[in-house]
């Protein structure tokens, strides 16, 4: 984890779970971001208490507003993002913001998958889209030919339930929506991997576990990893990343996740 040097990071989906995590781990680093942008729905609700207490006690915490599924929305985080950064790009953009419906075939309906869909697979892209001029600045002000997520890089945050060769814990639910979108996610990261490679871009997806969030917990069963668990492995993994890296779909431990 302390291979990890990057001087901005920017995760959605920050307020709860798996982001806030992301949040709290980059924070104590020994060698902590100069910026770290967390983006949510609503950062002055209810739900985004924590993060505010703890932009409260961290100067480098920055709270964004951000909803992935409207552009002008990310429009604006950008334009945010860019005003505090005075001149330099971002290092690593972490598209973690996620939903699911857990419904049967039986009553799955077109709203549902469009809502998945638009959150879980539409957003990373409209957000990659949207702060590849700020990737770009850090990579191009960045030395050496390599790649990296201390350079540059975006990070989808993935499911081994998006695996068609390996259906994950089918017995515990269908999440039909999800499963789709995610798999659908693995592919635009594959086709991020190529199109920003020319411009020193690192792109890789990551499965985090089957981890105790509430999503995680929706199902009715207790997922066998924590947060902290989760995080810091993925951290670990997300500083050793390099070229060779780029395009693949690794789990919390840098394993290889069957497509």
């Amino acid at each position: 984890m302390g291979g990890l040097r990057v001087r901005s990071v920017l995760v959605t989906g920050a307020n709860r779970g798996i982001g806030l995590g992301f949040v709290r781990h980059l924070l104590g680093l020994p060698n902590p971001p100069e910026w770290v942008f967390a983006a949510c729905r609503d950062p002055k609700g209810q739900r985004a208490q924590e993060l505010q207490n703890l932009a409260f006690k961290h100067s480098n915490l920055v709270i964004v507003p951000l909803e992935v599924t409207k552009p002008a929305s990310i429009k604006a985080a950008a334009a945010s993002v860019e005003e505090h950064l005075k001149g330099s790009g971002l290092n690593l953009l972490i598209n973690n913001a996620g939903i699911s419906h857990y419904k049967s075939f039986d009553t799955k309906t077109e709203e549902d998958m469009s809502q998945v869909y638009a959150t879980n697979t539409i957003g990373p892209l409209l957000m990659s889209q949207a702060f590849l001029p700020l990737l770009k600045k850090a990579a191009q002000g960045s030395p050496g030919s390599g790649l990296s997520c201390s350079k540059a890089a975006i990070i989808n945050m993935s499911s081994y339930a998006g695996s068609i060769q390996d259906v994950y814990l089918w017995e515990y639910g269908q999440a039909l929506s999800y499963r789709c979108s995610k798999a659908a996610l693995n592919m635009l990261t594959k086709c991020q991997s190529l199109g920003y490679q020319e411009h020193g871009i690192l792109c890789a997806a990551l499965h985090p576990g089957w981890v105790q969030t509430d999503m995680g917990s929706a199902a009715g069963h207790t997922p066998p990893m924590t947060v902290d668990e989760s995080v810091g492995g993925m951290l670990k993994v997300i500083s050793s990343l390099s070229e060779k890296d780029t395009g693949t779909f690794l789990d919390w431990e840098g394993k290889v996740v069957p497509w």
